[in-house]
């Protein structure tokens, strides 16, 4: 996460310009003179600091008593040796803040942010007369903002910009600190946990008050009237909370506001209003999240510089209006999860040449894909996946050069053949979604098709392509993640799989594949070796596509490495070299036609979360090592010809009997067949108690499971969620 969490730039630019016109005037009164030392009371000031700290960073080898306090590190002083700027952040700093710095006279610019401090804030930062900056943002600081003491000097405070996001703080925000701070023009309380309503006061209390931050925190009731009186109130952002009602009609008379966000709220109404007008200065409008309804009004075209707009995860309908093309600076037109609906040919995309994003996943849009769209040349995300749209990619995709994301999912569209043909002349595609379309075509086997080199991610899943793997995948050097679940493919899995040297996600399940699992599958370098996630490619989501239950995520390291070959007609044995992908998470032979038995080799597999080898025609016993796999959350060897007693101990304690069914050989004390005194006699890898590992497996079965559904379609087999 960036410092102060700008994903902005309306935000940033805002913070940035309160933090650097104060520390600019601070550094021309700061500079230090050859003569300067700091007096004894600010040096016992910093020790006194220093001596509350548990761990220090290494401060403590610049900060000796002995020494002028003004070449410490992290210090600098005035020419007449005051303290002024005290800046230790990303020190790895543990402990309390001392109230001592509260006395430093001349401290003007503290920040403390991105250390491990915790306890609470001292009143005497707060309540300081010389302070005009105070980052402690990014620790733990817990607690609650007490009221200032009514010793707090009669003079208004200095303090201009206070950061004390992304902390443990609760409790209601003190209406006694807005009252003294007469200067403060930035505050970002977000990241924490305070609660109550928002108020307005600081609009009347602090005359220039420029940005506020309330984001993800547990505010409640509705957006308080007074707003408009915030003359100069630029950014606004209140997402993540949980706020109520209406959108107050006070609120459009604030015309200063360039950012407002109250995303992911419960607020609700229609946005039909003619007052929206008044927010001409607005830049980003992020209403994401709640419960609004109804239409987007025809006047959202006169907000001629809003450059993001977000009405996502709503219940807005109705067809998408031509006054959008009027926004001609949009870079973001994010409205996915909605029900809107009609043709995209009613907004002319043409008018805006700066877009880089358009996301209207899951809406009832219908139509064919409009040709003004391949006029913004600038778009590096699309994505129409979910919807009723048809007809086949048109050849002016290839004017997007900057494309990098394409999601067309669970649409209508047609002629794959031509499909793969224009998007490879697409050169910076790096995640591709075309699943769910093209019902029933043949999957092309074209040599001219020369996979990208590029692509990171290709989706075709539940296409029912016919055919077989094609050989133009190889040429994809740079592939990650292949999905071609859901299909009809025939054949055998290629050997050429493993010269896939970035491939670490691999599902083929679902299909009519036959032959042995190749030898080379066990070769794979990404799932030799867990050193290689590293080197993974992390920015290849350009629009989030999955989600867990409080997270999202774009990375593509945040998916484990599987291996999904269930649900085909794959013969043989399972080789014993599979001991050799240590960095797979889920391995999934499940419904084929597999013989032998579980190779001894499948323990070294360390890192497994799911294993899968059900309804095969497995022999044997069942290996007693793999008790000691201590991530395994779900496991499954029912239906096969598996005898012996069941391995005890381990996460083999939380597995349900149906893990085991249909084995009428496999003995245990919970089966209907028992096992004699000779066969129950078997080691015991682990033992530790029974209670140890059922908390192991709710850890790993939580931490796995959370990576939640895939909002393409991306699922990891049946075990991972259902899709879209």
């Amino acid at each position: 996460m960036k410092k102060l969490q700008l994903h902005n730039k309306t935000y940033s630019k805002v913070l940035q310009m309160h933090c650097l016109g104060v520390a600019l005037v601070l550094m021309v009164f700061c500079l230090p003179s050859p003569t300067s030392s700091c007096t004894e009371q600010e040096k016992d000031s910093l020790l006194r600091f220093l001596a509350e700290l548990s761990q220090d960073g290494g401060l403590s080898a610049s900060w000796q008593n002995g020494t002028d306090c003004c070449k410490w590190e992290g210090i600098t002083c005035m020419q007449d040796g005051t303290v002024t700027p005290v800046l230790l952040p990303s020190k790895g700093l543990e402990g309390r803040i001392s109230q001592s710095l509260g006395t430093l006279a001349g401290l003007q610019y503290l920040d403390l942010s991105h250390n491990l401090l915790s306890g609470g804030l001292p009143l005497e930062l707060l309540s300081s007369s010389s302070i005009a900056i105070l980052d402690v943002s990014f620790n733990q600081l817990n607690g609650t903002l007490h009221e200032l003491p009514s010793s707090t000097p009669a003079r208004p405070l200095q303090l201009q910009v206070l950061n004390i996001s992304s902390n443990l703080f609760a409790g209601q925000f003190p209406s006694a600190i807005w009252k003294a701070m007469e200067n403060l023009a930035a505050l970002n309380a977000s990241s924490n946990s305070f609660t109550g309503r928002i108020t307005t006061q600081f609009c009347n209390s602090s005359p220039s008050f420029t940005l506020l931050n309330l984001r993800t925190n547990k505010f409640s009731g509705n957006i308080p009237q007074g707003l408009s009186d915030c003359s100069k109130l630029r950014v606004l952002r209140a997402g993540d909370n949980n706020l109520s009602r209406t959108l107050p009609d006070e609120l459009f008379n604030a015309t200063s506001f360039e950012y407002l966000s109250f995303a992911n709220n419960d607020l609700h109404g229609v946005l039909d209003t003619a007052n929206i007008v008044n927010l001409r200065n607005l830049i980003t409008l992020d209403l994401g999240g709640n419960i609004f309804s109804g239409k987007i009004p025809d006047y959202i075209g006169q907000l001629k510089r809003l450059e993001e707009f977000h009405l996502n995860n709503n219940n807005m309908s109705g067809e998408l209006p031509y006054a959008l093309s009027n926004c001609t600076n949009l870079l973001t037109i994010d409205l996915k999860s909605n029900h809107f609906s009609g043709e995209l040919a009613k907004v002319n995309f043409s008018n805006l040449p700066n877009l880089k994003t358009l996301d209207l996943y899951s809406n009832n849009l219908s139509g064919t894909v409009p040709k003004s769209i391949y006029s913004c040349s600038n778009l590096t995300a699309l994505r129409l996946s979910t919807n009723h749209l048809h007809g086949q990619l048109s050849l002016r995709l290839g004017n997007l050069k900057y494309l990098s994301f394409l999601s067309l999912s669970k649409n209508n569209f047609t002629n794959i053949t031509n499909a793969l043909q224009i998007l490879q002349s697409s050169k910076n595609l790096t995640a591709v979604f075309i699943g769910y379309n093209f019902w029933g075509e043949i999957l092309a086997q074209d040599e001219t098709i020369d996979g990208s080199g590029s692509l990171q991610v290709l989706d075709m899943q539940g296409c029912n392509f016919s055919g077989t793997i094609p050989v133009w995948i190889l040429r994809a050097t740079n592939l990650q993640m292949l999905i071609l679940c859901g299909n009809r493919l025939t054949g055998p899995i290629p050997g050429w799989i493993s010269s896939l040297r970035h491939l670490f996600y691999m599902d083929v399940s679902s299909n009519s594949l036959t032959g042995e699992i190749p030898l080379t599958l066990t070769e794979m370098p990404m799932l030799k070796s867990t050193d290689n996630a590293t080197h993974l490619d992390s920015t290849v989501f350009e629009l989030i596509v999955y989600n867990s239950p409080s997270l999202q995520y774009r990375m593509i390291t945040s998916f484990p490495a599987v291996s999904n070959l269930g649900n085909n007609y794959l013969t043989g044995v399972i080789p014993p070299q599979i001991g050799q992908l240590k960095a797979l998470a889920a391995l999934d032979f499940s419904f084929n036609k597999l013989s032998g038995e579980i190779p001894q080799s499948v323990c070294n597999l360390t890192n497994l979360q799911v294993l899968d080898l059900s309804s095969n025609n497995l022999t044997g016993a069942i290996p007693v090592a793999l008790n000691a796999l201590h991530f395994i959350s779900a496991f499954n060897i029912s239906n096969n010809n598996l005898e012996g007693p069941i391995p005890y101990g381990g996460q083999f304690d939380t597995f349900q009997t149906s893990s085991f069914n249909g084995n009428p050989q496999l003995c245990d004390s919970v089966l209907t067949q028992k096992c004699n005194s000779a066969e129950a006699h078997q080691p015991v890898i682990l033992s530790e108690k029974r209670a140890d590992y059922k908390m192991a497996f709710v850890i790993a079965f939580s931490a796995f499971f959370g990576v939640g559904v895939l909002y393409d379609q991306l699922v990891l087999s049946r075990y991972f969620g259902k899709s879209y």
